[in-house]
């Protein structure tokens, strides 16, 4: 899938949490949420940022963490699950979890 195009389909499932707009960044795109920075768009994958509690959820599914450079980690984005990209209604509250909500139980 084109950049462009996964883009436009992250940004299509996430159009129920209005306002998420994105920006250039890292070759990829950020994703943000009432200029609150959230997420990551990067080579055909979605990050979203965790923290101590949710990290977890994202390891359970076996995601990884965002690498921009084989130098370089971000280990407070990781990648979101294939399954949870496919279904729009989780995607909005595992976004939602992202800019500082709550997770929902997994």
């Amino acid at each position: 899938m084109k950049q462009d195009s996964f883009k436009e389909f992250v940004l299509d499932q996430l159009a129920g949490m209005e306002p998420v707009t994105c920006r250039a960044m890292f070759g990829g795109f950020g994703l943000y949420h009432c200029d609150l920075f959230f997420g990551i768009l990067h080579k055909g994958r979605l990050y979203f940022k965790t923290n101590d509690q949710t990290r977890p959820v994202y390891k359970k599914y076996g995601m990884k963490p965002f690498r921009p450079s084989a130098k370089q980690t971000l280990k407070n984005y990781y990648e979101v699950p294939p399954e949870i990209l496919e279904d729009g209604e989780a995607l909005i509250l595992w976004a939602e979890q992202a800019t500082g909500g709550h997770f929902p139980e997994a």
